[in-house]
């Protein structure tokens, strides 16, 4: 039952880790080559890595796709440390709207103008996004804002992140709290009428068979 419980809840951690991974901003520094249009058909399992429809538009199992082209400074201990190599990573760029993940994004467009502009100038670039790129099932990353850096050794403080994690820990901490408090005044209180009432009950029958024992026991010497 423990190596279960601990199973489990090695689970839970390991998925939420895949959520905040995938959901939380990240930033990458790249030097923009190019920006396309693409034709998508959505599959069933790559559809839910995939937004809505743009503002204003309307939802089909088929449509254009916005994809940034780009060549990507080499990272590694997720993304602290730069490499002085690059690699090929495409964005796409799709509105978020209203609905998750919360970045309330509807500048799709403007973003793929100044991703353009970014392509004939040749700078560096820094790249907010959120997602994974999966090559095999053509899920892409989608980019969320585009910002200008001194260079391809410019670095990122994920702020955002930071005062994200701290806020969890905090607020893990207060729910904890408040789910001790509860226990010990509600919860522990009634298991414990519980078991008095049950040892009651237990102890009222081990009274009657005491009595019907004590019966059958006076028949015993009639006879």
């Amino acid at each position: 039952m423990r190596r279960a419980r601990i199973i489990f809840r090695l689970l839970v951690v390991f998925f939420f880790a895949l959520l905040f991974h995938y959901v939380l901003p990240q930033h990458d520094i790249v030097r923009v080559t190019s920006t396309e249009v693409i034709r998508t058909d959505f599959s069933g399992f790559n559809r839910m890595f995939y937004a809505q429809a743009d503002s204003g538009t309307v939802e089909q199992p088929t449509r254009d796709l916005r994809l940034i082209n780009t060549d990507k400074k080499k990272t590694f201990l997720f993304g602290f440390i730069q490499r002085d190599s690059t690699e090929v990573m495409v964005y796409r760029n799709e509105d978020t709207g209203w609905i998750w993940p919360p970045y309330f994004k509807f500048d799709s467009s403007d973003l793929q103008a100044e991703a353009a502009s970014a392509a004939r100038e040749e700078g560096w670039y820094a790249i907010t996004h959120y997602g994974w790129r999966v090559r095999w099932a053509s899920i892409y990353p989608n980019a969320v804002a585009i910002n200008p850096v001194a260079g391809p050794d410019a670095s990122i403080t994920p702020w955002f992140n930071i005062f994200f994690f701290i806020f969890l820990m905090i607020a893990i901490v207060f729910i904890r709290a408040m789910w001790r408090q509860f226990r010990e005044r509600t919860i522990d209180p009634l298991l414990d009428s519980a078991g008095h009432q049950m040892d009651e009950v237990q102890a009222g029958v081990a009274e009657r068979r005491g009595r019907i024992g004590r019966w059958f026991s006076t028949w015993r010497r009639k006879g």
